[in-house]
C-alpha cells in the first residue's frame, strides 16, 4: 500500500502542523522545529514491504526531536536506516553525534531519545524495520546506532540501489512480491553491516571478535537444524569447544542461549509475517524446536505473550 503526502495544497499557515502529524503517523511521535523561513514545503511517500516500510522524505530544513515522553506508550522498538541524498544530516543519540553526508547511510533506534536535523533542503530514503525482524538477521543491532556505513560502493551501494529501485517499482508488485523484496533488503543490509570492521569490535581482541562473528554467522545459517550443537559450531569454525564457550561468555551469554534466542527471533518474524501460512507448530519445527510446548514457554518468556497471541495481534494491527 502506498501513502503520499505533500504540502502543495495545504494553506501556508497550516503546513507546519500538517507536517508534524504526517511525520508522527509515518514514523513515530516526534517534536519538530522548522529551520527555514515562514514558508515550508515537503512531500513524503511511504510504502509497505511486508513488516517493513520504505519512505521518501523531501523537505526544507528541520530539526526532529524524540524525547523520553514520546517513548512512554511505545511498545515495539524499530530501527530507521536513513539514506541522505541532497544534504548533510546531523544525528545525536545516547551521547554520540554523527554527521552523515550523501554516499553513506546511518542507523537510528526508536527506543532512545535523539535529535535529527538538516538545515538545507533534504531528500531522504528511510527504511523502517521492526526490532524483531532486524535481530533475526543481525546480532545485537543496538550496537549499530549512530554508526554510518559507506553506500558508494560494494554491498552498501547495492543495498541503497535496491532500496531506490524498490521505491520506483513497488506499485507494480503484489503483496507477496513486496514482502520478498523486504526480506532481500534486510539480507543486503546485513551483508553491508557485517562487512564493516567496526561491527567486529567488541569487548576483547579483534581476533576473538572475528571468531565470535564467524560463529554467530554459522549458527544463524543452521538454525533450522535440530541437531545443531556447540560442538558442531566449534568444529565448523575451527576452534575448540572450550574457546567457543569462552568467547560467548565474554558477551554475557551462553552458546545455547544464543541459539535459542536466534530461533525465537526467526519464529517471531514468521508469526508476524502476514504472508506466512504455516501453523505455529510448523514454524516451531522449521526453526529447530522439537517440542511445541517447550517452544511456547520459551516464546512467552522471551516476548511476554504466547505465539498465538502474537500472531493475532499482528493480524489485527494490519488494515
Amino acid at each position: 500500500m502506498q501513502t503520499t503526502y505533500a504540502t502543495n495544497d495545504i494553506p501556508a499557515q497550516q503546513r507546519r502542523q500538517y507536517w508534524q502529524q504526517v511525520v508522527s503517523d509515518i514514523y513515530f511521535s516526534l517534536d519538530l522545529r522548522f529551520l527555514g523561513g515562514h514558508d515550508f514545503n515537503g512531500s513524503l511517500g511511504a510504502w509497505s514491504l511486508g513488516p517493513l516500510s520504505v519512505s521518501r522524505n523531501v523537505s526544507d530544513g528541520l530539526l526532529y526531536k524524540r524525547h523520553e515522553r514520546h517513548l512512554l506508550n511505545e511498545r515495539e522498538e524499530c530501527f530507521l536506516i536513513t539514506v541522505p541524498e541532497l544534504a548533510e544530516i546531523r544525528f545525536a543519540q545516547d551521547g554520540k553525534e554523527v554527521l552523515c553526508r550523501p554516499g553513506a547511510f546511518l542507523i537510528e533506534r526508536s527506543h532512545l531519545p535523539y535529535e535529527f536535523s538538516h538545515r538545507d533542503p533534504s531528500a531522504l530514503w528511510v527504511l523502517k524495520v521492526p526490532s524483531a525482524v532486524l535481530k533475526a538477521r543481525i546480532s545485537c543491532p543496538e550496537r549499530l546506532a549512530t554508526l554510518q556505513f559507506d553506500c558508494s560502493r560494494s554491498v552498501g551501494g547495492l543495498f541503497v540501489d535496491t532500496l531506490r529501485l524498490a521505491g520506483e517499482r513497488i506499485e507494480e508488485m503484489d503483496e507477496p512480491a513486496r514482502a520478498m523484496m523486504g526480506r532481500h533488503l534486510i539480507d543486503l543490509l546485513a551483508m553491508a553491516v557485517e562487512s564493516d570492521e567496526r561491527v567486529l569490535a567488541g569487548h576483547s581482541s579483534t581476533i576473538r571478535n572475528a571468531h565470535l562473528h564467524r560463529c554467530e554467522h554459522f549458527i544463524r545459517s543452521r538454525l533450522d537444524d535440530m541437531r545443531l550443537t556447540p560442538q558442531m559450531v566449534a568444529d565448523a569454525c575451527g576452534i575448540s569447544l572450550r574457546y567457543l564457550h569462552q568467547i560467548f561468555e565474554g558477551e554475557g551469554i551462553t552458546v545455547s542461549t544464543y541459539v535459542r534466542t536466534q530461533r525465537l527471533a526467526m519464529c517471531d518474524a514468521m508469526l508476524r509475517d502476514p504472508q506466512c501460512r504455516k501453523s505455529i507448530s510448523e514454524i516451531a519445527y522449521h526453526w529447530g524446536f522439537g517440542d511445541q510446548a517447550q517452544f511456547s514457554r520459551n516464546y512467552r518468556s522471551r516476548f511476554g505473550c504466547t505465539p498465538s497471541e502474537a500472531r493475532a495481534a499482528s493480524r489485527m494491527a494490519r488494515p
